[in-house]
């Protein structure tokens, strides 16, 4: 009988422990920061992208030792509920740390669907403002994945030499270091920067043909597969930074939260835009292709972008339409 009184005791022990452990929880100013980049897509996003709020905005947030998932309609049983949250209202689970918490990408992380993988501001060197805006710029992403076709679209420019993975994406080789090709990368940068500085000017004609020239010029050192990878992470990758900016446009007169304004390392959204522009677009010739790589495509893609919306102002509503290839966009560019 001692023996099993024993037992009992032991038993309702554990689970007294058990229960009184407190379940990992995500931080406040997590959440804030989750919340405001939520309500700003949807007070904006269906301006610059039509349709873009109806994808889910799922995030995998990656701390130092736990993953918390928010928004996902069917998460896989390694994920725990850790709470109902009044901030988010919506449900966040967790679960121990999976991935690299210096994330920033987004690909279907869990059950299939498309995560935005992302480890805190500390962990990926961002501010509150920054880390909103990439945030912003990650759920475009889940926006083009979701696109009927688009995983089929992307298969048909038939690069991938058989990688199943999607590591092609990153690791395509393409002839950076070619010293021709990345000399002439040099020269269409300069006059592509060139022309997005001079946008309002009355020679901005003259320097949109020199634009053109030179862009031909780099096209024409690429096989035929190079040209469509250089226009895939154009159309992919650099039209997403586009979308940063086109956000922190939208955001000039916005009033953020209390919550977010009063984060120590919180930037206003107008005076972030003007550093944002500074940095991005000095990149489009600072960044050297041989070195930079892939990188590159996010800066020139944001200026294309720019220069898209002085020459075509309807270009986005053909995007998803004739995907690709940006130049397609504009009758100039060609």
């Amino acid at each position: 009988m001692k023996k099993i009184l024993s037992v009992v005791v032991i038993t309702l022990q554990l689970f007294y422990s058990v229960q009184g452990q407190e379940l990992p929880k995500m931080r406040t100013e997590d959440k804030i920061r989750i919340k405001e980049a939520i309500s700003i897509s949807h007070k904006f996003g269906n301006e610059i992208w039509p349709g873009i709020n109806d994808v889910p905005f799922v995030i995998l947030l990656v701390t130092d030792s736990v993953e918390f998932l928010i928004n996902h309609p069917y998460p896989s049983a390694d994920f725990k509920l850790s709470e109902e949250d009044d901030i988010l209202q919506t449900k966040v689970f967790y679960r121990k740390q999976q991935f690299s918490k210096a994330f920033l990408a987004t690909f279907p992380a869990v059950n299939g669907v498309n995560c935005i993988v992302v480890g805190t501001p500390e962990n990926t060197g961002k501010s509150s403002t920054d880390w909103i805006i990439t945030l912003l710029h990650e759920h475009f992403h889940q926006f083009q994945y979701t696109q009927k076709d688009h995983y089929a679209s992307v298969a048909g420019l038939n690069l991938a030499n058989g990688d199943e993975t999607g590591m092609w994406q990153l690791n395509y080789p393409l002839p950076y270091d070619s010293m021709p090709v990345s000399s002439q990368y040099s020269k269409y940068t300069m006059a592509l920067s060139n022309t997005v500085s001079g946008i309002n000017n009355k020679d901005f004609k003259k320097l949109l043909t020199q634009y053109s020239s030179e862009r031909k010029k780099l096209i024409g050192l690429f096989k035929p597969s190079d040209y469509k990878y250089f226009s895939f992470q154009l159309w992919q990758e650099g039209i997403a930074r586009y979308t940063e900016y086109k956000f922190l446009e939208a955001l000039d007169d916005y009033t953020p939260s209390i919550e977010i304004a009063g984060l120590p390392d919180f930037i206003p959204f107008n005076k972030f835009r003007e550093q944002f522009l500074k940095l991005h677009l000095g990149s489009v010739t600072a960044l050297k292709f041989e070195t930079e790589k892939r990188v590159c495509f996010y800066d020139i893609g944001l200026a294309e972008g720019i220069l898209l919306d002085k020459l075509n102002p309807q270009w986005r509503s053909q995007y998803f339409a004739s995907r690709f290839f940006v130049e397609k966009y504009a009758v100039e560019l060609k």
